[in-house]
């Protein structure tokens, strides 16, 4: 068996910034045992793979060691692989997920992603979540995942978490949180308990993050960046219960698969 594989960097302009998702187009679904040794060999954050259906594409994506129900960044790239590298001609990409239905549509030269907004609300931190991140935050939500709030971004460049602390958590992942020095909120995310240790550029969290600063901040449009190693910038706009995250998309590899 063969399959076509791309590589892309999503959030960014060009290779080697942003964060790498592999993008597996498929006819038809293959078990699901199949699906997740794909994206343990690839060892990337999400391997993406869909299949066509009658309103557009039915989209999962796979960590390293499991399925999510919702991931920004390999959308995106799907999105990017879907408009760019196979010529699809209608404007808007409906992709059917285990999060409802996602769009995509050409906006310039980036692409805008049309996700459910998850809107946090206050809670009481673990000990292992303020241990685990190593500094006490201004303030904790939940939602899909935890979101620590801080002041600077210094301090959110400065965190080391401690993974294994954190993996024990209950809910997906960690976000943290502060005010940006150029941009309106500087972030970045931790999940080790679904093997990524620290994810490069997370457009789900977004999905949380923008309704919260969009309520601190007084204002529904909002450039972000998430400060990882990499790096990359996601602007977001909140309307109602939905968060449009508009970025851009690079090609880094296409490649075969043989199996």
């Amino acid at each position: 068996m063969k399959l076509k594989q791309y590589q892309i960097d999503a959030f960014t302009e060009r290779v080697f910034g942003g964060n790498p998702a592999a993008v597996v187009p498929l006819s038809s679904w293959p078990a699901d045992s199949f699906l997740q040794a794909i994206a343990e060999e690839n060892n990337l954050s999400e391997t993406a793979f869909f299949v066509p259906s009658e309103r557009g594409f039915t989209l999962r994506w796979f960590t390293p060691v499991q399925e999510v129900d919702l991931c920004g960044h390999a959308t995106l790239a799907s999105a990017h692989v879907i408009f760019s590298l196979l010529g699809y001609s209608r404007p808007v990409i409906v992709f059917e997920t285990r999060s409802g239905d996602l769009f995509v549509q050409r906006k310039g030269d980036r692409l805008e992603m049309n996700f459910p907004a998850r809107v946090p609300t206050p809670c009481r931190p673990s000990e292992d979540l303020i241990q685990g991140l190593g500094r006490h935050p201004i303030e904790v939500l939940a939602g899909d995942d935890y979101l620590a709030v801080y002041d600077s971004e210094a301090t959110i460049r400065a965190i080391t978490p401690d993974a294994t602390l954190l993996g024990r958590l209950d809910l997906r992942g960690v976000i943290v949180t502060a005010p940006g020095m150029e941009v309106d909120f500087v972030s970045r995310f931790f999940a080790p308990k679904y093997g990524i240790p620290e994810d490069p550029v997370t457009g789900s969290a977004h999905c949380t993050l923008a309704p919260y600063w969009a309520g601190r901040l007084g204002k529904n449009i909002l450039d972000a960046r998430q400060v990882s190693r990499r790096g990359g910038n996601i602007t977001c706009e909140v309307k109602a219960d939905r968060v449009l995250l508009l970025g851009a998309a690079a090609t880094f590899m296409e490649a075969e698969i043989t199996i």
